[in-house]
């Protein structure tokens, strides 16, 4: 699907549901400090200055590390600077500022534009010159909201002997909004927030070795917007070298073209009164965060590409080979719709096939005879429905099932592939609410057994059974096990053949249930040969 199209259908969406999947889309998460034994912490020596952290549970946390200039003034909207350094030592004891985004299920309303922070937590007791591998970790949000301190790495360093980074970066207009008048400074923009990452990256380039880190075995991952961001930089000039390999969770390769981003961002600068071309730019850097972020769209924002800092098309890149060919473990959930289609509970099959109807349009029957309206629906029926449509076809921007499925091959193509499939149906879910409704595997329900530090608001780690739990040790191992050595393994678990070479994809289960399956599986439950031949 075009982004054109993929934002076409988001905005026809009626009855509500685009604030549904963007609330869904920006699923978020309790931060978790570093505090406790060991309150003196550690003092490591950085290119700013020196910094000290903090120990508990066997694990040294350095947070709220800046590794840019605070983007403010007439830096908004201006590819990052240098930290500026400081004197004596910086406490890193606790998560820097939120970046300015509308509340949400990722957390309160943050209007604080000096937010490009970094996160550093490595094994207790780990000293420069070890060289341990590197997880760096990029969140989701819809590129709207999320922060880095929704995602805790002390369960993933307990189990694997490696050093994972977390960042905040610009969202929403702040990070992404593109107008001729900024372009005319710079030759681009847009992307503000994919150079915060680069800028991060870089930082660990320089920086990660005195933490005990190796900075040329860095492995960048990211789920949901943190997804399109990692298949961003698998093309983007800035990005290469800085990474040794990819890990993809329910993303996609998304962009659009600069007069498209332009157009947005005019409307939105028409909407704060910065209407003259002459004066726009200088009218912008005047308006008070508060308006900017109220002026914020409510559809996602997606990259710019045809830009020097992101030349290609992200997903033509993957799609002919023109990439950083580093491995890559890519995947998505059996049911990633079902947390985008809560807004259908109660629609009659009237409104569904309606719906289904004003879509697909001369595919509509076809689209309904695979999904029909059973004899015994329920209230939760046409939610189910549209949450399969949306899983198979890939119609939120690319997400899940066939539209996965053939980035995932793609990929395989060209480089070392590593495929999977979180096919756990039965857990906790994101929200007890509503009552009764059955989320599967839906969008984000892996993210807290790798992170459990994840929640929507309501604890979900410390809900899982047993078997849960023991699914969420596989994964940690599974995707420790691919940082450390471009290899996913888990003891107790099934093997896990890359893509390339077996053609088969790793369904994560419970109860160290897990098992690969053969690519004809993953198409049929997802009805590929319909949706691989269809314009939506």
């Amino acid at each position: 699907m075009t982004t054109t199209r993929v934002g076409r259908s988001i905005r026809s969406l009626a009855g509500g549901l685009t604030a549904v999947i963007l609330g869904w889309l920006m699923l978020g998460a309790t931060p978790v400090a570093a505090t406790g034994d060991g309150a003196h912490g550690t003092v490591v020596s950085i290119d700013s200055g020196l910094v000290r952290g903090a120990r508990a549970g066997g694990v040294d946390s350095f947070l709220g590390i800046p590794y840019a200039r605070p983007p403010v003034g007439d830096l908004r909207w201006r590819a990052p600077l240098p930290v500026q350094p400081w004197p004596g030592i910086r406490d890193t004891v606790a998560f820097g500022n939120r970046c300015p985004a509308a509340a949400s299920t990722n957390g309160p309303r943050s209007e604080t534009e000096d937010c490009l922070f970094l996160n550093v937590q490595r094994p207790a007791g780990v000293h420069d010159g070890e060289r341990l591998p590197v997880y760096f970790w990029i969140h989701g949000g819809g590129l709207l909201n999320g922060s880095s301190n929704q995602h805790d790495g002390s369960f993933l360093i307990a189990d694997n002997r490696m050093i994972v980074v977390t960042i905040n970066y610009r969202l929403g207009v702040f990070g992404f909004m593109a107008h001729p008048s900024l372009t005319g400074e710079a030759g681009q923009s847009g992307n503000y927030g994919l150079m915060d990452q680069q800028a991060a990256l870089g930082w660990v380039r320089r920086n990660i070795g005195a933490f005990g880190g190796d900075p040329r075995r860095v492995t960048i991952g990211g789920e949901s917007a943190g997804g399109w961001s990692v298949c961003a930089h698998l093309s983007a000039p800035g990005s290469r070298g800085l990474f040794a390999q990819a890990i993809v969770e329910s993303g996609s390769c998304v962009s659009q073209t600069l007069a498209q981003a332009e157009a947005e961002g005019t409307a939105i600068a028409q909407s704060l009164g910065c209407a003259d071309p002459a004066t726009t730019a200088r009218c912008l850097r005047a308006q008070s965060a508060s308006r900017l972020l109220d002026a914020t769209p409510g559809s996602p924002i997606v990259f710019v590409r045809g830009v020097p800092v992101l030349p290609q098309d992200p997903e033509v890149a993957v799609r002919t080979g023109a990439f950083d060919r580093v491995p890559v473990l890519f995947g998505a959930n059996r049911d990633e719709g079902r947390t985008f289609a809560q807004g259908f509970i109660g629609q009659t099959r009237a409104q569904y096939e309606g719906f289904v109807q004003g879509v697909f349009g001369s595919r509509a029957a076809a689209v309904l005879a695979l999904y029909p309206w059973p004899a015994d629906a329920d209230t939760f029926t046409p939610a189910y429905l549209v949450g399969a449509i949306f899983t198979d076809s890939g119609f939120i921007a690319q997400i899940g099932g066939c539209g996965a499925r053939s980035l995932t091959r793609a990929l395989a193509t060209y480089t070392r592939v590593f495929s999977y499939e979180f096919d756990h149906r039965t857990g906790p879910g994101l929200n007890p609410n509503p009552a009764g409704y059955v989320w599967g595997a839906g969008h984000a329900a892996e993210l807290a057994y790798l992170w459990p530090s994840f929640d929507n608001g309501v604890p979900i780690a410390p809900t899982f059974d047993r078997d849960e739990r023991l699914l969420a040790t596989d994964m940690a191992r599974y995707w420790g096990s691919f940082v450390r050595s471009g290899r996913p393994a888990a003891k107790d678990s099934s093997p896990w053949r890359a893509f390339d070479q077996s053609d088969r994809t790793l369904s994560l289960r419970a109860g160290h249930g897990s098992a690969l399956v053969p690519d004809a599986q993953i198409s049929a439950e997802h009805n590929c040969s319909f949706w691989d031949g269809s314009p939506a």
